[in-house]
């Protein structure tokens, strides 16, 4: 996908330097974020399309090396509210396959991002994953069984996002990213002192890798990591917590 603002392009009529843009994230931006969370020791989730984990080994490597959990993010990066259920089952299937061979281990998060109707149902139906990120629902993990299968619902998050440096009243500066990383961390933190609170904060390779914008990355690792009381970590650790300390219970 190309990077303009207000734009998409897809295969189909993608500009001759669209290609280049997307591959800025494997040859450039995924070894910038990688440079950075490594020197600060963070742990990092990663969400790994299937085909995108078997062309780049080398990226695999090094996320292994570092110990960040891969989580699957399916096994094509398109829109499957329109896939028909069979069709969405082999490929979730295929995913599973791939990432395994790809890793070395099935992947136990899952996050797909452009889920159909019964997207849910699939990955409790699987049984094999540990938490489902497809869910904007809260600010901190819930058990949800309205899909068949009980399953830990570990909330992503659209707004403290990088897809905004791509979106119409988006961030256009790594300022306005980072000024918004910071009050969402500092009004989280706060709330923390009598509950528990959960951040997220989504990255992409091809926007928070480019260097302006991974300046203010930086900077806001920094700020977070200047706290007591902060847990970095990757979401498999949380699910894992969650699970021990709240399993589900069906409701009376």
């Amino acid at each position: 996908m190309q990077r303009q603002r207000g734009v998409t392009f897809g295969c189909e009529n993608r500009p001759s330097g669209g290609h280049y843009c997307a591959r800025f994230y494997s040859r450039a931006g995924f070894w910038r974020l990688h440079a950075m969370f490594t020197a600060r020791r963070i742990p990092v989730t990663v969400y790994g399309v299937a085909m995108a984990l078997e062309r780049n080994p080398a990226a695999v490597e090094a996320m292994l090396k570092a110990d960040w959990e891969i989580a699957s993010h399916g096994y094509r990066w398109i829109d499957y509210q329109s896939v028909p259920e069979a069709e969405e089952r082999r490929h979730l299937a295929r995913a599973i396959d791939i990432h395994t061979r790809a890793t070395g281990t099935r992947p136990l998060g899952w996050y797909l991002g452009r889920c159909s109707p019964n997207t849910h149902s699939l990955v409790g139906e699987d049984g094999g994953f540990l938490y489902n990120a497809d869910s904007y629902a809260d600010d901190l993990p819930y058990w949800d069984a309205t899909h068949g299968q009980p399953q830990l619902m570990v909330p992503y998050t659209l707004d403290a996002n990088d897809m905004r440096f791509a979106t119409p009243q988006g961030f256009n500066s790594g300022d306005q990213f980072f000024a918004y990383l910071k009050d969402s961390f500092d009004v989280l933190h706060g709330e923390g002192a009598s509950q528990p609170r959960m951040m997220s904060v989504g990255l992409h390779c091809r926007l928070a890798g480019r260097p302006g914008r991974a300046a203010a990355l930086g900077r806001f690792l920094d700020y977070a990591a200047s706290h007591d009381r902060v847990w970095f970590c990757r979401r498999l650790d949380i699910a894992r917590h969650w699970r021990a300390a709240h399993p589900y219970r069906a409701a009376p």
